[in-house]
């Protein structure tokens, strides 16, 4: 009897709150590690999430006007294969701007996902020149931009 105690309390603890205790404290971490990028944008939206480490492709839908209050923003949307559409702000005073980027073309992305009732945001889509933050990136006609 005394032998199937543990695996019985094992599985308790799981279906009671088990991934809360898996859960590293870093931010994002139950998103990032889902099985699929668009899935955990998703649940990032769903759960009006913020700071959030997400990474993902998606092709360009829009290509809009640079954000030039305070540091300057490349920004664009892209629509992920779950059809969910998101912000990128990628911020070319510390990365380079992504050249003649046009709509139907595919970017990779890695940053941070921030909730807005439109998609979300990901921004941190570079490095930190304070080494403070995880490093993003995007991936565009082959190459990194960081």
């Amino acid at each position: 009897m005394r032998r199937l105690l543990l695996p019985i309390a094992i599985a308790l603890v799981l279906l009671v709150g088990g991934e809360r205790l898996l859960d590293t404290g870093a931010p994002g971490k139950a998103y990032e590690n889902a099985p699929r990028a668009a899935d955990a944008i998703a649940r990032a939206y769903r759960d009006r999430a913020h700071d959030v480490a997400v990474s993902g492709t998606g092709e360009v839908q829009a290509v809009l006007a640079d954000d030039t209050r305070g540091s300057r923003h490349q920004r664009f949307i892209l629509r992920l294969a779950s059809g969910q559409t998101i912000l990128i702000a990628h911020n070319i005073d510390i990365a380079p701007r992504l050249p003649r980027l046009a709509t139907g073309e595919r970017v990779r992305f890695k940053g941070v996902y921030e909730f807005n009732a439109k998609g979300g945001v990901v921004h941190w889509t570079h490095h930190d020149p304070q080494a403070r933050h995880a490093g993003g990136w995007l991936e565009y006609r082959g190459r990194r931009y960081e």
